[in-house]
């Protein structure tokens, strides 16, 4: 891929030779993010619509499945022949999903169009991270990485506002529709990068059979978590045993072995991804119900600490993306470090705000300094992991890395859903319900933080065979 960039490492990642690729990503990572944002937003109102508001959760159970399915095949194939065909399949299917979804006239059309969304970004978002790899060097990464955590900020503030105003006002179905001129935009954009990428690709060995099989149980088995979560009923929890040995078995074939226990090399960024976002986003989906039911917060003021971290969590990226002299793997341990700490302080201000006889504005800065955690330890973990992962694997520990973020964060979402329903039900209190879920979450978080010092290589540094950056 020498012909991608200059002979002179790029001093930017918005330096000529990469400003392609740069204005490329991001626009793939917003779309991507819109779409989270900004359609989570719109579903209800197009469920009842469509007079489908009890298959409302498929809506959302139908994108996860098939976002976990897009990683995996997404990192097999970007080992094999590069990350192009990925990223153009996975922009072409965006399109589909859009208009599928737009033109919904009945529910479960609705549905599918969100599956081939959540297909099509979990293309996306594996390929990128090949791209970074084989585009940047090691010295730009932590930059561009910031640079997509900030691609999240804007869609978080501004999309369910959007997507709110547009489905009361105008149609829910142009929260769609609208998303479609900036896909068409950021393929016309990243189409030269993806035609030299494709020419100058490295093809690889994949070892190995089909991991299909594996994505497909580790999806259905989160999946059908998540809708016991929402219906926690006794036929389906008596089923929860066969869904947890069934995503499980997935798991231990699509993770790098060690995972679990936090192996130094590939395995622990991994892991300790798995732990962070399960962790934040385990407590997050209950950040605004915990603040209306126990201090009768309004929607906007219940809702304004996720705001608010999207704000810190940019900060935090860019903050780790700073230049520095030395730029060790023990620095990147120690922004670890402090980003588990400071999602541990935030989970356990949670927990003290979910009390009854505690005021709700402590909610804010707990947020804040979470946000702020999330931004210095996510993007630490991915430049590590492209440290420690060779050109063979990017792909595969790319989609390793995703599909413990999706789990992790799928799996204590679910577990906080119970929490919530079996308060609803009167089996436990709600203040018991919130403050076991913060605590637990909080509990998660600490266990990052004292294994964050495995994340380190495999094999000595001046052992290891090093790799020549693409810019160079």
């Amino acid at each position: 891929m020498a012909d991608l960039l200059d002979d002179a490492e790029p001093a930017s990642i918005f330096a000529p030779a990469l400003r392609s690729a740069t204005l490329g990503l991001l626009i793939v990572i917003t779309l991507i993010a819109f779409e989270e944002m900004a359609v989570s937003t719109a579903l209800p109102t197009a469920a009842r619509d469509l007079h489908g508001v009890g298959s409302y959760g498929f809506a959302f159970t139908g994108f996860l499945v098939a976002n976990i399915v897009g990683m995996v095949a997404s990192g097999r194939r970007s080992d094999r022949a590069g990350p192009a065909g990925p990223i153009a399949v996975g922009i072409v299917g965006f399109v589909i999903g859009l208009v599928l979804a737009g033109t919904a006239t009945t529910m479960t059309q609705l549905i599918a169009g969100r599956v081939v969304q959540g297909l099509a970004g979990g293309l996306m978002i594996t390929a990128s991270y090949v791209v970074i790899a084989q585009a940047y060097s090691d010295r730009l990464r932590p930059k561009v990485f910031a640079a997509t955590s900030s691609a999240w900020v804007v869609p978080s503030l501004v999309g369910p506002l959007i997507a709110g105003s547009l489905a009361q006002h105008v149609s829910w179905r142009w929260v769609f529709y609208g998303l479609v001129p900036f896909t068409l935009l950021g393929a016309a954009l990243i189409a030269p990068v993806l035609r030299r990428l494709h020419g100058a690709a490295i093809r690889h060995e994949v070892e190995g059979g089909t991991t299909l099989p594996q994505a497909v149980a580790v999806a259905v088995g989160v999946g059908a978590l998540g809708l016991i979560a929402e219906h926690p009923s006794v036929p389906w929890l008596c089923t929860l045993p066969v869904w947890v040995v069934l995503a499980g078995w997935g798991l231990r074939a699509l993770l790098p072995r060690g995972t679990f226990v936090v192996r130094p090399g590939v395995p622990a960024p991994i892991a300790l991804r798995g732990l962070l976002a399960g962790s934040f986003f385990g407590v997050e989906s209950l950040v605004p119900l915990s603040l209306t039911v126990q201090h009768h917060f309004g929607a906007t003021a219940a809702g304004l600490p996720l705001a608010v971290s999207g704000l810190s969590w940019a900060t935090g990226s860019f903050w780790q993306g700073r230049a520095v002299a030395d730029d060790s793997t023990a620095r990147r341990v120690a922004l670890m470090r402090a980003g588990f700490s400071c999602v541990t302080l935030a989970l356990v201000g949670m927990a003290v705000t979910a009390l009854p006889s505690s005021p709700g504005w402590p909610a804010y800065p707990s947020w804040l300094v979470g946000g702020l955690g999330m931004g210095l330890t996510m993007s630490s973990l991915s430049v590590t992991l492209l440290r420690f992962s060779s050109p063979a694997r990017h792909g595969a520990d790319a989609g390793a890395l995703q599909l413990a973020d999706a789990t992790g964060s799928a799996l204590t979402t679910a577990v906080g859903g119970m929490a919530v329903a079996g308060a609803a039900r009167g089996v436990l209190g709600y203040t018991s319900a919130f403050v076991a879920v913060d605590l637990t979450m909080a509990a998660i978080a600490l266990l990052g933080l004292l294994v964050a010092g495995r994340a380190r290589p495999a094999v000595p540094v001046d052992t290891a065979t090093p790799v020549e950056p693409l810019a160079a």
